[in-house]
């Protein structure tokens, strides 16, 4: 009896399949009709029934993905070259040397600043600085992903890539080099310029 039912639900498939394309009316929401009050709704011409018996519309396809790009006009992530992944051992001595030059560098613009709430930490591989009410930005390795992750109180989190090209950390959402985003974001913030490279 299962078997029958079976058969008979694939037999319904293959006939939708088979049907001449369906006119349905369109959604309001993937794109604006243009009648008038005796016409019908603007239509979109389904070319058939997908996986699981669902009808397709190219049309609406790409006017969601349309809707989609119009709304997100930041450019999206680059793609990950794999062949260019450090090593593990190439990764930690690429990292540690950026974090500890930051660290001294940091050191070095605190001490001329003198600014209350200014105070940078090292410890488990974490870098951090606190900058009293403007926030704090926090450093650190991300071994699994061969990233540096920076949290930072006026852009918030991102994840940086080493960019063998530049000899630098570069965020690939953005193009933005770590460095130089740290000295454009805590110059703004505590006012006075600071050199991190």
């Amino acid at each position: 009896m299962a078997s029958r039912k079976l058969v008979l639900g694939l037999t319904a498939a293959r006939r939708l399949r088979s049907r001449a394309p369906i006119l349905v009316s369109s959604s309001p929401l993937l794109e604006s009709s243009t009648s008038t009050s005796h016409a019908a709704p603007a239509a979109t011409r389904y070319s058939g029934v997908g996986p699981w018996g669902l009808l397709l519309s190219s049309r609406a396809i790409s006017s969601t993905r349309q809707v989609a790009r119009a709304a997100g006009d930041a450019p999206g992530p680059s793609a990950v070259d794999y062949r260019s992944i450090l090593p593990e051992d190439e990764f930690h001595k690429v990292a540690d040397e950026t974090i500890h030059d930051l660290l001294e560098k940091l050191e070095e613009y605190g001490d001329s600043l003198q600014m209350d709430g200014f105070d940078i930490d090292y410890g488990n591989q974490v870098l951090t600085l606190r900058l009293g009410e403007m926030g704090t930005y926090v450093v650190n390795k991300q071994t699994p992903n061969r990233q540096v992750w920076l949290s930072s109180p006026m852009s918030g989190p991102s994840r940086f890539d080493w960019d063998a090209s530049t000899n630098g950390w570069v965020y690939r959402r953005t193009g933005a080099n770590l460095v130089q985003l740290l000295e454009k974001e805590i110059s703004e913030l505590c006012g006075t310029p600071v050199e991190l490279s």
